[in-house]
């Protein structure tokens, strides 16, 4: 099923020229919102956007801004309440801590 939250008010913004390649908004994306293309990412989907900014946080190029929106609250808020987050499925709102557990369980398995 195919993600989708309001229509044209997402804040994500990408900086083409800053983009370096590395597909860390791609691995941190909940919802598939970001493609590379000829070695730079593309936002694809921006209505997908919950605004989580997993993105943002863990792009090394500065390359992404986002403000934090309505998608990340509802993350915060089954976390604390003990739910799974509806955006990955995990017992913590991932997405909300910006993708840092992600991020850290793919290195940590690659070792």
């Amino acid at each position: 099923m195919k993600m989708a939250y309001l229509r044209d008010v997402v804040s994500l913004q990408l900086d083409a020229e800053k983009c370096i390649g590395c597909g860390r908004c791609l691995e941190v994306c909940p919802h598939g919102v970001f493609v590379l293309e000829l070695g730079r990412s593309r936002i694809a989907d921006r209505d997908a956007c919950m605004e989580c900014g997993a993105c943002a946080r863990n792009c090394p190029a500065d390359a992404l801004r986002v403000k934090n929106g309505v998608g990340c609250a509802v993350g915060i808020l089954n976390s604390a309440l003990g739910r799974k987050a509806a955006c990955c499925g995990a017992a913590q709102a991932c997405c909300c801590d910006g993708g840092k557990e992600h991020i850290e369980d793919k290195e940590a398995r690659k070792a």
